[in-house]
């Protein structure tokens, strides 16, 4: 068990390990993948869209529903009110939540105090480089590269900090996994499944890939939500994940 109360589970079955990311802006069609999929998939991570659209509604109507929530809100600001933000976030009972490595060691740890001082601690999850960005992305904005240099940086000063995981590219996983050892659990979006396309992400790679490396947890959005089918989508990750699995 890790200073925020969870316990890594000794074994996850392959649709648990599937946060699916659901971009609305519309209740009901929230409502219709979280109905499809309850479980078929771990999480519901609700991004920015959603959270803009409704507010912690849906959150609400995720947990309702039976489902668990990822809050990627991608919290960066200075630690008092980030702090604030994971209390909020904490009430609301969301299982895992995601702040910026680059807002600093004070900021991190005052969202992991936060947390932890909640009576069901979320985990805090530390986004490092988005996979939207390449080498020369980051050379435009300012921040030392390349991607896995920065990636390995920011994680070590996250978990320096006191977050219980990272946000990474599968490109980056076994790295991580390789400098910081099993604790920390890594969150690795930019999934996408055999004959996917890469869409607006840089850094991808397929479910079976990403838990060779060592994910624990992988973000898949589109490929599912805009499936025909969004379960039997999921149920084709996860059939990918349990074959990929260490």
């Amino acid at each position: 068990m890790n200073e925020s109360g969870w316990e890594r589970p000794a074994a996850t079955r392959p649709e648990e390990r599937i946060a699916v990311a659901i971009d609305v802006a519309d209740r009901a069609r929230l409502l219709d993948l979280v109905r499809a999929l309850r479980g078929a998939v771990g999480m519901f991570k609700l991004g920015k869209e959603v959270f803009t659209a409704l507010g912690p509604a849906a959150v609400e109507l995720v947990r309702a529903e039976g489902g668990e929530v990822f809050l990627d809100l991608k919290y960066h600001d200075i630690p008092n009110t980030v702090a604030g933000a994971v209390h909020a976030a904490a009430r609301l009972g969301v299982r895992m939540l995601t702040v910026h490595a680059s807002g600093g060691e004070a900021m991190l740890r005052a969202a992991g105090d936060a947390a932890r001082a909640s009576p069901a601690p979320p985990r805090v999850i530390a986004v490092t480089v988005l996979t939207s960005l390449a080498d020369v992305d980051l050379e435009r904005i300012g921040l030392q590269g390349p991607a896995g240099a920065a990636v390995e940086r920011l994680a070590g000063l996250a978990l320096g900090a006191g977050v219980d995981g990272l946000v990474a590219s599968a490109q980056e996983v076994g790295r991580l996994r390789s400098a910081f050892g099993p604790r920390p659990w890594l969150v690795t979006p930019g999934i996408r499944p055999a004959g996917a396309g890469a869409q607006d992400q840089a850094r991808v790679a397929t479910p079976g890939a990403a838990v060779r490396a060592g994910a624990d947890v992988l973000v898949i959005g589109r490929p599912i939500t805009q499936a025909a089918d969004p379960r039997a989508a999921a149920r084709a990750v996860a059939a990918e994940i349990g074959g990929g699995a260490p």
